[in-house]
């Protein structure tokens, strides 16, 4: 038995390739190929773009996939099973926001004065609905990409995604509203899960993805300590939880082993040296699993 799973095309593609190495799992794309291996006999891959996944996943031609909430929503609430948030998206360990974003010196300064208007989104039946509860008529038009250029020869406003704001202001736009937050979802079939042997494997991967994300910008710490000097460098921790201590042959010492994050990391082993750690050891960590 297989476990069909659908891995996002597009922007969120390498973004997915990376956590699942972190996860464990090998995945090799090929240039001319919609099927990636991966190094688990269980697992049949398919590059599907994440705005068609939640289709694929209801009609059942796929088990299960990683998409989106926003094109869970799009496709009409799609009728899935949604597993698990994987808080990730193209360049950063966050969520997304679609916005409403115009000209900088359109004169338009919210979704009331777009009546009348042309809005162009890649998000269409979600944009519809924003407009319906705010009460609001426009023509929305789909757009094939690009939208960022459209304002305003080809339309007068966008709905378009963004992590930091930053593409909207260097095409000369200034966000008005949000419209959406979304963020990554593993997905599931109905269907399949409800079957024992997919469920199970389904909720192994997504333990470990969770665990991936959940060391993302993290490090393991390793050191030494006397135990006379052992509390001053516990205060100096802080800890994922509580540190692991382990006695060592010599009764004397203690062996200290924590989590923290990486960018804290310069600034605490030197003040645990200087609370007489020794043999301090920073490690990379791939999964936290809490």
């Amino acid at each position: 038995m297989k476990l069909k799973l659908g891995i996002p095309k597009g922007s969120l593609q390498e973004a997915s390739l990376q956590l699942f190495r972190r996860a464990g799992y090998e995945i090799t794309v090929n240039s001319r190929s919609y099927f990636p291996v991966i190094d688990d006999e269980e697992i049949e891959c398919m590059l599907i773009r994440a705005q068609e996944m939640a289709r694929y996943v209801e009609d059942g031609v796929l088990d299960a996939g990683i998409t989106g909430r926003d094109w869970i929503l799009e496709n009409n609430e799609a009728a899935v099973v949604e597993v698990a948030d994987l808080i990730y998206a193209k360049h950063t360990f966050g969520k997304v926001r679609w916005v409403l974003a115009v000209p900088e010196k359109s004169n338009i300064q919210s979704v009331k004065d777009l009546e009348g208007k042309v809005i162009a989104t890649e998000l269409v039946n979600v944009t519809k609905r924003y407009l319906e509860q705010n009460g609001v008529k426009a023509k929305v038009e789909f757009s094939w990409g690009a939208t960022e250029v459209k304002p305003p020869v080809l339309a007068d406003a966008i709905v378009e995604v963004t992590e930091t704001g930053s593409s909207l202001r260097a095409n000369g736009l200034r966000i008005v509203e949000d419209v959406l937050e979304s963020n990554t979802k593993f997905i599931v079939n109905q269907a399949a899960w409800k079957d024992s042997w997919k469920r199970q494997k389904v909720e192994t991967i997504v333990m470990l993805l969770k665990g991936a994300i959940d060391a993302a910008g993290k490090v393991g710490l390793m050191l030494n300590v006397r135990r006379e000097d052992l509390q001053s460098v516990l205060d100096v921790l802080p800890a994922l939880k509580r540190p692991t201590l382990s006695n060592l042959s010599d009764s004397d010492w203690v062996a200290v082993n924590t989590v923290i994050e990486e960018r804290t990391a310069r600034e605490i082993i030197p003040r645990l040296k200087a609370a007489k750690a020794q043999g301090i050891v920073e490690y990379p960590l791939n999964k936290i699993v809490l």
